[in-house]
């Protein structure tokens, strides 16, 4: 089947349309909000907690937003969350552009787009497999790893520097402003789904009813936590000592920050689309655990890395390795998973993973501060590798099928 047979649907064209705007957007703010902190306060510890901030609301709030995505409309629920964050980004462009912006208020709107996302992700999951018949399933995941790589890790970065550069960080901001409008009128001219049945239940007890789903499931929910502590190792030394790095060891702009992880998104895209074109592998659970096992490792290349280009090569392996996996896992969990759960399978899965984050940033600061950054990155990659393929070997994680019948689940 051809990896583009998905796009042939106007909804899923929409969707996708709306949302590679919006991660390009994505892309950029990250450029921007990195030397916009920086600019306040030249400290690992600044980046640090706007990531903090931005994950909190997003952790707590994940299961209510699955919860939320299962009993209400989906489209709804996208429309509103790009809206939120069209608002308060333009908001933060103001203030940067008045020259009044403090790290509180960089922090605030990383709460804003937390809280968003939290209801934006599982909402997004759950939809697609909606808009496209089960045997594309693998080629929409591979347009979408292929899309958001390209977008917020190629294109958005690779603006954003230029973004920087030229119009200032506050011009930056707003050009995200925009793409999250954009987005939000693309899921708005979407074929208006049929409007769900008044719920039975009361959201708590759905909330517990994707929990109790997922624990009666190894596969889910060991991959869940096996995410939870290989994030809690890299991702807030990746984030925020990557462009330390790179403008204090390096001494340069946001412009290379730019090239590296534009090289990283080529990565991805490279991934995703030789993932799309092959069949689905026959032992699901090894192939997408060996893949983030070499994405992991990788990220000690980021401590390794002497030049610009060294770091470029580290994103490269780093990102086209999570890609491979992640198309295999997504269209592996949105196969498994009954549509009446998927949204809020996908919440306790970005819940359960992301549940650290907070810990990961706030440890970056002073673990970078007593080891140094590069060794820091050195030692997140190393130790994240080996818990990732650690997991891989939990009794039942390697079934090649659910063994598990599906939950009789009340339809919406």
């Amino acid at each position: 089947m051809a990896l583009t047979a998905p796009l042939r649907r106007r909804d899923f064209r929409l969707l996708w349309t709306g949302m590679a705007v919006s991660l390009i957007g994505d892309g950029i703010f990250l450029v921007a909000v990195a030397w916009e902190a920086y600019s306040i306060s030249d400290r690992p510890a600044a980046l640090a907690y706007i990531g903090l901030a931005t994950s909190l609301p997003l952790v707590a709030l994940l299961l209510l937003g699955g919860a939320v995505s299962d009993r209400i409309s989906r489209r709804t629920v996208l429309f509103w969350a790009d809206a939120i964050r069209a608002v308060a980004l333009l908001a933060l462009s103001a203030l940067v552009a008045a020259g009044a912006v403090w790290l509180w208020q960089l922090c605030l709107v990383g709460a804003v787009i937390g809280v968003a996302t939290a209801f934006a992700s599982p909402a997004f999951d759950s939809l697609v497999p909606q808009l496209v018949p089960e045997d594309e399933l693998t080629q929409a995941n591979a347009i979408d790893q292929s899309v958001r790589s390209t977008a917020m890790q190629l294109a958005g970065p690779a603006l954003g520097g230029i973004a920087v550069a030229v119009v200032r960080p506050s011009g930056a901001f707003g050009l995200d402003a925009a793409s999250f409008a954009f987005s939000a009128w693309c899921v708005y001219r979407m074929t208006p789904p049929p409007e769900p049945g008044p719920a039975e239940s009361s959201l708590r007890h759905d909330v517990f009813e994707g929990l109790r789903y997922v624990r009666s499931r190894v596969w889910l929910w060991g991959t869940f936590a096996a995410a939870t502590f290989t994030y809690l190792l890299f991702i807030g030394p990746t984030q925020v000592l990557l462009p330390y790095v790179i403008r204090n060891s390096l001494h340069q702009g946001a412009s290379t920050y730019g090239v590296v992880l534009a090289v990283g998104g080529v990565g991805a895209v490279m991934g995703a689309v030789l993932s799309g074109r092959r069949q689905g592998p026959k032992r699901p659970m090894a192939w997408i655990y060996g893949w983030w096992t070499v994405a992991t490792l990788a990220v000690a290349g980021y401590g390794l890395a002497t030049s610009t280009w060294g770091l470029a090569a580290a994103a490269l392996v780093v990102n086209g390795a999570e890609a491979v996996g992640a198309v295999a896992w997504g269209a592996l969990k949105q196969r498994r998973v009954v549509n009446e759960m998927l949204g809020r399978v996908s919440s306790v899965d970005w819940c359960i993973s992301t549940a650290l984050l907070p810990l990961s940033y706030a440890l970056t600061a002073p673990v970078a501060q007593a080891l140094g950054a590069r060794r820091t990155l050195v030692l997140a990659g190393v130790l994240g590798a080996a818990v990732t393929l650690g997991f891989l070997f939990i009794p039942g994680m390697q079934a090649e099928d659910d063994p598990t019948p599906p939950m009789p689940v009340q339809a919406r």
